[in-house]
């Protein structure tokens, strides 16, 4: 019996994802974003909503 890690999905000020461990303290600065899973799960749903991967003050400079 294989025991897969869970990963939830976490997100910065910057709209920067990223995967952490389940059921650890998310770190200063992130919060969980509402996804979690195996790590195929969550890197493909991290994929599905952060298609752009600039942080945002960078996306923001360039669209003015």
């Amino acid at each position: 019996m294989s025991t897969e890690a869970q990963y939830q999905v976490v997100v910065n000020d910057e709209e920067q994802h990223a995967l952490w461990p389940a059921g650890t303290p998310v770190p200063a600065g992130w919060r969980a974003e509402g996804f979690s899973g195996g790590e195929e799960e969550c890197t493909a749903h991290v994929d599905q909503v952060w298609p752009d991967i600039r942080p945002l003050s960078l996306r923001r400079r360039l669209s003015c």
